[in-house]
């Protein structure tokens, strides 16, 4: 059996978002229609590895609740409380496009503990990396309000626990979802002890944030490094921000763990982002942490499920990346990978976006 943790739980799938226009002011003026974040994606992953015996080959990790007090770390008691009592009810909205139903309050603290045992788990040497798939996801989630579908910030709040925890004293976190990271930046923006990392379409969501310019303040300056990618970039784009940026950044930081917040939304089929990353380059960039893992801090490496919206494709993104991460085949084929373009070749608005990352990312081998 391999030494990859593979973290899930059937109830993740029973956090209900409601409809599509239940978070818009529709009052019944046309039809609803199933909501982009559904258990759908997540479910067909799930069952392509269950069907090709990829999640037989992992080592099966059970999630533990999160405390009260280890979602405080990032949230406010006020916040938190208010999550608790609307789900007590019949749900309601975390803040901005969050809806949730009855019971999602515990599902959000068990997918905040999932990401917490799976990083024991490495920590403590029970397995080697893991893959926590989650729901709801959380790297949207600010410490008062919930946002763009996440509750609880799931990344941030494991990240805190570590810390906490006393045994690790430096973590990175990169981020791949084709919308910007800004939960876990906030909770990290004056902290030195945490490099963040933010892959995502420049300019979609959240509005008017993850810019190039923002790299932290105070003690942080520097440990904050946007990479906002025109829309259309491809696996040119992204392999060229993974040489150029992130793996530069990791070197010079050298963290003792590297947390990746991993939505599937930048992928060429997603109908909420405008990006062409195709299986093979998501399992392209997971190769390159996995190596940066070894090198720089003993092979810990998590990798918790955030976005993604296509059902059909979600799961050939979801194995090459578990594929990857573990070094086990599954014989899944991707009948789409075929379809790589000269488009997916760097463009040149990509490049120079890439070398303003690359220019901002300079602070942090001084900071470091």
């Amino acid at each position: 059996m391999s030494s990859t943790g593979f973290l899930w739980h059937e109830r993740y799938m029973w956090h209900d978002t409601g409809n599509a226009v239940g978070v818009l002011p529709a009052d019944g003026e046309f039809q609803p229609w199933v909501h982009f974040e559904n258990p759908e994606t997540k479910r067909r992953l799930k069952n392509m590895m269950d069907a090709y015996g990829l999640t037989d080959k992992l080592q099966p990790i059970k999630p533990v609740k999160a405390s009260v007090d280890q979602i405080h770390r990032v949230h406010t008691p006020e916040y938190v409380e208010r999550i608790k009592q609307l789900s007590d009810d019949k749900g309601g909205n975390a803040g901005e496009s969050a809806p949730f139903g009855p019971g999602s309050y515990e599902i959000a603290l068990l997918a905040a503990g999932g990401c917490i045992t799976a990083a024991n788990a490495i920590i403590g040497g029970e397995v080697a990396n893991a893959y926590a798939l989650i729901r709801p996801c959380g790297h949207h989630a600010e410490a008062d309000r919930g946002r763009g579908f996440c509750i609880f910030s799931n990344v941030a709040i494991t990240v805190k626990d570590l810390l906490a925890q006393g045994e690790l004293s430096r973590v990175a976190v990169v981020d791949w979802d084709v919308h910007h990271g800004n939960g876990t930046e906030s909770a990290f923006y004056d902290d030195p002890n945490v490099l963040t990392i933010s892959l995502h379409e420049d300019s979609l969501y959240p509005y008017n944030t993850g810019a190039v310019e923002d790299c932290g303040s105070g003690a942080g300056e520097g440990f904050n490094i946007n990479i906002p990618l025109p829309p259309g970039s491809g696996g040119g784009a992204y392999h060229a921000a993974m040489e150029r940026v992130v793996l530069p950044a990791l070197e010079a930081f050298k963290p003792e763990m590297i947390l990746v917040a991993s939505g599937l939304d930048a992928s060429t089929w997603d109908p909420l982002g405008h990006m062409m990353l195709l299986s093979t380059h998501y399992r392209s960039m997971t190769q390159q942490l996995v190596d940066a893992a070894e090198r720089l801090c003993q092979g810990r490496l998590l990798i918790c499920h955030e976005g993604g919206y296509s059902p059909g494709y979600v799961p050939f993104c979801g194995v090459a990346i578990i594929e990857a991460l573990s070094g086990e085949e599954s014989g899944v084929v991707d009948p789409f990978a075929k379809y790589e373009s000269s488009w997916q070749q760097l463009q040149p608005d990509q490049e120079a976006a890439i070398s303003r990352a690359q220019q901002a990312a300079m602070i942090i081998k001084a900071a470091a």
